[in-house]
């Protein structure tokens, strides 16, 4: 099986609205990030094995990324800075390298 190659496409923004918009999602996404590593020890140790999403600096749980994406939009539908992620059911060191 023959690799296809990966086309990428780059456009230069000069709209200031969309630029705008841009900066206050990123300083959400920085908000929540500030707020997710002040409380990554107690959120680590406590929901091993779920979904998580900050949004508006707070925690929604769930057992699937979408339940936890849900419940974040319900209660911050106007945070578009939020993120999530999986917490890994064990404590483990990871290494990410390229492999060949």
């Amino acid at each position: 099986m023959a690799l296809q190659p990966i086309q990428i496409t780059m456009e230069e923004m000069t709209d200031p609205e969309e630029f705008a918009a841009f900066q206050a999602r990123w300083a959400q996404v920085k908000r929540n990030a500030t707020w997710l590593e002040a409380h990554a020890p107690e959120i680590y140790c406590n929901y091993r094995g779920k979904f998580i999403v900050v949004a508006g600096e707070e925690l929604f749980v769930g057992d699937t990324a979408a339940e936890a994406d849900a419940k974040a939009k319900v209660t911050h539908p106007e945070d578009k800075g939020s993120f999530g992620r999986f917490i890994y059911p064990r404590k483990m060191i990871r290494i990410y390298a390229y492999q060949r």
